[in-house]
């Protein structure tokens, strides 16, 4: 059988989780970490390897090593490094990249995913070219935010086949989303087909016409019973600010966009054709163009293979172009850092 390889960039609080959840479920053989803290990330993979009775099979960890003219203050430990002088070339032979740097920090000094841009903007510039110097010929799952901006950041500077970059996106608001009302129904969560279109932040819509409880839809279940008449405005706003609860209790979300992100790369390794919410480039689809944004896709081996335009009314469609709008004014924002 053939071995997995993912390549993981940014070792942080998702980064390390990522890395953990993939071990756990036994979905990839072959792990590589870059961080400009090589010591954080060789603590990670020390942790990992420290679990190896418990993990699904053997998995190989290696903490690629960046050269000191690149890491920024040359202060990383050199003991644990591969001695690579450009630990990008490791991500050569990798089959999926999960792209999870970030300074999560930032947001401390305000409710704005800008400020994040100002980091995460400059930091994908730098290495961009050099994923694609390594002849990295695989698919790349972004998680940093703003995670529609820096998709579209990563599919601009990256010459990959259509389809091969994407972002979790509103996958983990639908997450979100359907856990609230699985909790609030008292159904299983597994019945409830509902999804978060836009932007992966405070601008996004449930277009609830194309949402259902095991094959019938709400507006029906409205009607059939008295626990599916809630306040769907107030749900949706739930599931669109729903990660700011946990970002200010500890100062950073981990578990469900971790389970996020090995949820689409379970479907790639598996090539499901599975139908889950990423930030994808729409070419058309929705009326919408050149722009990354969070709507259902069909994830395979090829990536996003497939942008089904699901029937949502037009009162919904013209919601989620001003979600787009958002998402296109800080793609102009980005286009202006240095």
């Amino acid at each position: 059988m053939k071995k997995v390889k993912i390549g993981i960039i940014g070792i942080g609080n998702v980064g390390s989780h990522v890395l953990y959840t993939l071990a756990l479920q036994g979905l990839a053989d072959e792990f590589v970490l870059i961080d400009i803290n090589e010591k954080k990330a060789a603590a990670d993979r020390q942790d990992t390897f420290d679990s190896a009775m418990f993990l699904p099979h053997k998995v190989k960890i290696t903490v690629a090593h960046i050269a000191e003219n690149d890491a920024g203050d040359g202060k990383q430990d050199q003991t644990t490094a591969s001695q690579d002088t450009d630990g990008f070339a490791l991500l050569r032979d990798c089959d999926i990249i999960i792209n999870s740097v970030g300074q999560i920090d930032l947001l401390r000094v305000g409710h704005d995913r800008f400020t994040e841009l100002k980091f995460n903007i400059p930091a994908v510039r730098s290495y961009a070219g050099r994923i694609a110097a390594s002849g990295f010929n695989g698919i790349i799952v972004n998680i940093s935010n703003p995670c529609d901006v820096i998709t579209h950041e990563l599919i601009r500077l990256i010459p990959l086949p259509k389809g091969r970059i994407f972002g979790t996106g509103t996958g983990l608001d639908t997450a979100r989303l359907r856990a609230a009302l699985a909790d609030k129904l008292n159904v299983s969560v597994d019945s409830i087909v509902a999804y978060m279109f836009g932007e992966h932040g405070s601008h996004q819509i449930t277009p609830w016409s194309i949402a259902s409880f095991d094959g019938i839809p709400l507006d029906v279940m409205e009607k059939l019973d008295p626990r599916f008449s809630f306040d769907r405005e107030k749900a949706e706003h739930a599931a669109a600010e729903g990660g700011w609860v946990t970002y200010y209790g500890k100062f950073h979300t981990e578990f469900a966009i971790s389970l996020t992100a090995s949820r689409i790369v379970k479907a790639i390794i598996y090539d499901e054709k599975a139908v889950l919410p990423a930030s994808c480039l729409l070419e058309g689809q929705y009326g919408e163009h050149d722009v990354c944004a969070g709507v259902p896709a069909v994830i395979g081996a090829g990536g996003v293979e497939l942008i089904p335009e699901l029937p949502i009314t037009d009162e919904e469609k013209t919601r989620f172009h001003e979600c787009c709008e958002v998402i296109r004014a800080n793609i102009a924002r980005a286009a202006e850092l240095n």
